[in-house]
C-alpha cells in the first residue's frame, strides 16, 4: 500500500536523485533539488514560479492512504511545510495567505507523497476567520467530523463554485494531522483515507501570521465535498 523503494514513480525518481545522485531514467530529466534533508526534498511545483512547491518526503510512502502516516514517531511533514514555506523559511511562497495541501488517491497523478505549497485567495481567508468568529469549525479534534463543523467555501475560479469542508482551528501543528484524521472522521464514519484531502491554511492577519492554523478535510462522502485541494490553492 505504501508502494516499494524499487518503484519507478516520477516523483520517487526526483527524491532519489536528491538524497543518492541516481539519475533518473529518459525522458525524465533530473530537478532542481531546493533542499535536501533526511526527512524530506523540496521541490518546484508545476508550473514553476515563486509560490508553488512540494514538500516530498524522503522515504517510500505513495500518499495519504499509507498506514505507516498514522503511526507514532512519523515525521511532521506538515510542519515541515509550513516552516519551509512562511516567511522567512527555505522556500517562502511569495502569495499574500498560503496554502498547504494533499490530493486523494484518484485525484494526484504522482504516486509519492508531496503536500503542495502555494497561495489561497484572500476570500478564502476571510471566509475562514468569518466562520471562526461564528464558530462554525471545530476547535477540537473530537468535534472535527460534526455537521456544524462543516461549511461551504468558494474554490477558485473556474474550479466548479462552492464546496463542502470540514473545517478544524488548530493553535498548531504539533499533532499528526494524518492521524488526527483517521481517528476523528475517517475511523468514526466508516470512510477510506485514501478518498480524503487535506489542507492547512494559516491564519494570517495584516500584519503577518496570526498563530493558528485552519485544518481542512473533504471527499465526495460529503453533499458538495471534494477529493482534491486544488480548488482551493492557487499555483499560478
Amino acid at each position: 500500500m505504501c508502494g516499494s523503494p524499487a518503484d519507478n514513480d516520477p516523483l520517487w525518481n526526483d527524491v532519489q536523485y536528491c538524497t543518492h545522485g541516481t539519475i533518473p531514467p529518459p525522458p525524465q530529466l533530473p530537478p532542481d533539488c531546493l533542499k535536501t534533508t533526511p526527512d524530506y526534498v523540496v521541490l518546484h511545483g508545476k508550473p514553476e514560479n515563486p509560490h508553488n512547491y512540494l514538500l516530498v518526503p524522503t522515504c517510500r510512502i505513495t500518499g495519504i492512504e499509507c498506514p505507516f502516516l498514522t503511526t507514532p514517531g512519523v515525521e511532521n511533514y506538515w510542519d515541515d511545510a509550513w516552516q519551509n514555506a512562511r516567511s522567512g523559511g527555505s522556500v517562502p511562497v511569495q502569495y499574500p495567505n498560503i496554502g498547504l495541501g494533499i490530493n486523494s488517491q484518484g485525484i494526484r497523478s504522482l504516486n509519492q507523497l508531496h503536500i503542495h505549497m502555494a497561495g489561497v485567495q484572500a476570500s478564502t481567508q476571510r471566509r475562514l476567520q468569518d466562520l471562526e468568529s461564528m464558530g462554525r469549525m471545530a476547535f477540537q479534534p473530537s468535534d472535527w467530523a460534526k455537521p456544524g463543523s462543516q461549511a461551504l467555501i468558494t474554490g477558485r475560479p473556474g474550479t466548479g463554485g462552492d464546496r463542502t469542508y470540514r473545517i478544524l482551528r488548530l493553535p498548531n501543528l504539533a499533532q499528526n494531522l494524518f492521524r488526527l484524521l483517521y481517528d476523528n472522521v475517517v475511523q468514526p464514519a466508516g470512510l477510506d483515507m485514501a478518498n480524503e484531502t487535506l489542507i492547512v491554511v494559516p491564519k494570517m492577519s495584516a500584519t503577518g501570521f496570526a498563530g493558528s492554523f485552519y485544518v481542512l478535510n473533504s471527499d465526495t462522502s460529503l453533499h458538495d465535498g471534494t477529493s482534491t485541494c486544488d480548488k482551493l490553492l492557487v499555483y499560478t
